[in-house]
């Protein structure tokens, strides 16, 4: 009892404990984009730079999902938004003086040098594409927990800078992620979901002490080439049904697979334990039933490729599918 409370004093008097328990080791390989503002997730990183650049009208996708509302109402933002082709490229015949165009790379198959050749203040949401490259004067964005095993993380490109932001901390919303190393996914999916809703209302913070160490411990080579290997099979074997022409990205996010009546086959697969996620539900509440992101948001079936699986996983994968569609 005399140590607990001397471990307690010494730990609000600001004093450095030595000592004690080993806590998880602190890795020491170099972190992809560790020049980057490390913030606590992908919705802040563009409120970030809402509030750096004191932007108020923005032009949005409508293959999107609903997390960015709350941040445009808390800002005052204006939100105009545009279609975007087969190619996930946006179709838009102008951009108005004060408008900031927001591009998300789709599955990495967008060029966003392109998007710059055309249209002028740009911000990329490189979140599925974490692996390509931010542009020099460009506001990129990236969110770690889509490619990786942590609970909060984001990086943003910027040249306007916010000062005194509160640093997130993780420790308490890590049992998910340590469950399903060890057991299912389902065990722990409430807990998943839970944490991903954590951060409708979370203030900007920076990205906690527990996830900056996690990714200075990833190989990123391996999980790049992993991606590419599995994207670039899929795509192999899958290319005759997919009504998508798709170019192979470096570390790549999923395989969007576009067929007819994915919703079925989406179905079917769960039967199979094979769990296919719906990206953007919220297209069907901003679109109608006849316009292609409402199609596409309804049967495109993003498949796994990350660096759990390898191409044997990839092979039963496709063999469940052929046999299904």
């Amino acid at each position: 009892m005399l140590i607990y409370k001397k471990i307690v004093l010494k730990r609000f008097n600001g004093m450095k404990e030595i000592g004690g328990y080993i806590e998880l080791d602190t890795f020491r390989g170099k972190m992809l984009y560790d020049n980057g503002i490390k913030l606590n997730c992908g919705r802040n990183a563009l409120a970030y730079v809402i509030k750096a650049k004191k932007i108020r009208n923005i032009l949005m996708p409508k293959f999107m999902c609903d997390s960015c509302d709350l941040i445009f109402k808390q800002n005052n933002v204006n939100v105009r938004y545009y279609s975007i082709g087969l190619d996930f490229n946006p179709i838009l015949e102008e951009q108005l003086a004060d408008e900031w165009l927001y591009v998300v790379n789709f599955y990495g198959q967008v060029c966003i040098q392109d998007i710059l050749n055309n249209f002028k203040r740009v911000i990329c949401d490189n979140a599925q594409a974490y692996f390509q490259e931010p542009l020099k004067g460009v506001d990129t964005l990236y969110t770690c927990r889509k490619f990786f095993g942590v609970s909060d993380g984001a990086i943003l490109y910027t040249d306007k800078k916010l000062e005194n932001l509160p640093i997130d901390e993780s420790h308490d919303r890590m049992h998910f992620l340590l469950g399903r190393y060890e057991k299912s996914a389902s065990e722990f999916y409430n807990e998943y979901v839970a944490n991903n809703d954590f951060f409708e209302y979370e203030p900007i913070k920076l990205m906690s002490r527990l996830t900056n160490n996690i990714l200075h411990g990833i190989d990123y080579e391996y999980v790049k080439n992993r991606r590419t290997e599995n994207f670039t099979y899929l795509n192999e074997k899958l290319f005759s049904v997919n009504k998508l022409q798709l170019k192979i990205p470096q570390g790549a996010f999923m395989y969007p697979l576009y067929v007819n009546n994915g919703g079925v086959l989406r179905k079917k697969l769960q039967e199979r334990k094979i769990y296919i996620p719906i990206l953007w539900p919220s297209v069907f509440a901003i679109c109608t039933d006849d316009e292609l992101e409402y199609d596409m948001a309804k049967n495109i079936l993003p498949l796994p490729v990350d660096q759990r699986y390898s191409l044997e996983d990839m092979k039963y994968l496709v063999d469940c599918i052929l046999k299904l569609i």
